[in-house]
């Protein structure tokens, strides 16, 4: 387990984790722009102060990128909610299952789920997420083989699971990738270009020069769907980490 502890920087409060790594990684966090600083567990306090002062406007911008950003009101699962499929939004339309409770996916241009009588919000949360997770398989399936020849490399594993502080990772030693469900909310080329991201991470392990110009070299249009991605309404939930 990391030690974690609190830094501060003028008016900037930062979680510090020291960890058995090499370099020391900075992540500003939705929904509010709270900061992570990941530092090997030898580096002095002088050093990570230097490193993030360096980084400032930048955690700045990114604060307040969250901040613009708007947020999705709390979803109760009711008929008639605006829910949102690969970009498209949808009305919801809820009946009572007969056998089993699921997702039964877009009918007569409404999003139909299928719930058992008196089922609670977290259930039918579950049930959503469950639903999204298999969505994003399915995108997955064509994509991973297409990213594994453009970069001429292939990830150890792809999995999908909901995330709530990124949209992707990938762990350059094991070459394990995970994409986040949430993604099958938004535009199918935000998908891409997550996995873009992290297919291009099993070349490059650090957001250098060189990870920049293979992002441009394999999809020219990337921070057209970073924008996108940025733009698009976050989840209303309080996120951990």
């Amino acid at each position: 387990m990391p030690e974690v502890a609190e830094m501060q920087i003028g008016e900037l409060s930062f979680a510090l984790h020291r960890k058995p790594i090499k370099n020391l990684h900075i992540n500003v966090l939705p929904p509010d722009g709270r900061v992570r600083v990941s530092v090997p567990t030898a580096m002095t306090d002088t050093a990570i102060r230097t490193a993030v002062i360096s980084k400032l406007a930048w955690i700045k911008k990114q604060q307040k990128d969250f901040a613009d950003q708007p947020r999705q009101s709390p979803r109760e699962f009711i008929d008639g909610e605006a829910h949102f499929l690969w970009g498209q939004k949808y009305r919801l339309r809820i009946i009572i299952a007969s056998k089993k409770a699921e997702v039964q996916g877009v009918k007569n241009r409404r999003l139909q789920a299928a719930v058992t009588e008196g089922m609670s919000i977290e259930n039918k949360q579950a049930l959503f997420d469950a639903f999204y997770k298999t969505e994003t398989l399915k995108a997955l399936e064509s994509l991973n083989e297409f990213w594994s020849q453009k970069v001429e490399r292939s990830p150890s594993s792809v999995t999908v699971r909901r995330m709530k502080t990124k949209w992707g990772s990938c762990n350059t030693d094991s070459k394990r990738i995970i994409i986040n469900s949430e993604l099958a909310k938004k535009p199918f080329e935000c998908l891409e270009y997550i996995v873009a991201h992290e297919f291009v991470h099993l070349l490059e392990r650090h957001h250098n020069e060189r990870f920049v110009s293979l992002m441009d070299k394999f999809m020219p249009n990337w921070r057209e769907r970073r924008d996108l991605l940025n733009s698009l309404p976050l989840a209303h939930e309080d996120w951990e980490y």
